[in-house]
C-alpha cells in the first residue's frame, strides 16, 4: 500500500520541477502557500536587495534540505 499525500488532505513542502527557474524553491514554497510563485521571487529579490543577504542563505538551505516533488 502506498501513502499519497494528495488523497489524504495534507501539504508537503517541496521544491517545485515544473514552476522553476533555478532550483524551484520559490515554486515550491508558492504552492504550499497559495501565492503566486512570480510575486513570491518579486518579493524575495526586493527583500535580499533592501536586507543584509539572509534571504539568500534561507532560499540555498531550502535548496539543499527540500526535496523535489519529481511529477
Amino acid at each position: 500500500m502506498t501513502y499519497d499525500a494528495n488523497t489524504q488532505g495534507t501539504k508537503r513542502l517541496r521544491r517545485s520541477s515544473t514552476d522553476k527557474m533555478i532550483a524551484g524553491v520559490c515554486g515550491g514554497w508558492a504552492e504550499y502557500i497559495g501565492m503566486d510563485a512570480a510575486l513570491l521571487r518579486i518579493l524575495l529579490v526586493a527583500i535580499t536587495l533592501f536586507g543584509v543577504g539572509a534571504p539568500i542563505l534561507i532560499y540555498a538551505a531550502c535548496w539543499l534540505l527540500m526535496p523535489r516533488d519529481d511529477v
